[in-house]
């Protein structure tokens, strides 16, 4: 990564996301599960998110549109599941807690919010995939959210007063 590279790296880490984990299944219905801090609103009508892929993912082609899938967003407890996720080579499903949707698409337990979408569309952008999702159910509960800010884990730290940023530990 050149110096350039870097610095831009640096300051797109500025701003705080909320992580995510987004599984489905293959064409052989095994399952898939990965981590993806690139999840944003795009329309409240008709329902849409987006979300971005790398272009060389092994996972590219389960995304595809008319595919279904199911975006986690992650509590501040779930660092150890983003973690998981986030990793390659393993067998992500062992030791997590998960359930199988009746499509069956992993669901993991505890999450702040979920959102079963089906692939709209698939656009190319640089050196990822820029993937359109249609919303077609959602459930959310009042768990404050992960995030990633820095390079690091971090989570909304409440006081009576002040609502920070602070890293997790």
């Amino acid at each position: 990564m050149d110096s350039d590279t870097r610095h831009f790296r640096n300051a797109l880490g500025t701003f705080a996301t909320g992580v995510t984990v987004i599984t489905t299944i293959d064409a052989h219905t095994q399952p898939i599960g990965i981590t993806v801090s690139s999840f944003n609103a795009v329309s409240l009508v008709p329902p849409l998110v987006v979300w971005s892929l790398g272009e060389k993912s092994q996972y590219l082609a389960s995304f595809a549109p008319g595919q279904t899938h199911l975006i986690h967003v992650l509590a501040a407890h779930q660092e150890n599941i983003a973690r998981h996720f986030a990793n390659s080579g393993i067998n992500k499903f062992t030791d997590i807690a998960h359930q199988s949707t009746a499509t069956g698409i992993p669901l993991l337990a505890d999450c702040a919010a979920y959102f079963e979408c089906r692939t709209q569309a698939v656009y190319p952008g640089g050196d990822h995939n820029i993937i359109i999702a249609h919303v077609e159910h959602f459930s959310y509960s009042n768990h404050a959210p992960l995030l990633f800010h820095h390079g690091q884990f971090s989570y909304i730290k409440r006081d009576k007063d002040d609502e920070t940023i602070a890293p997790k530990r």
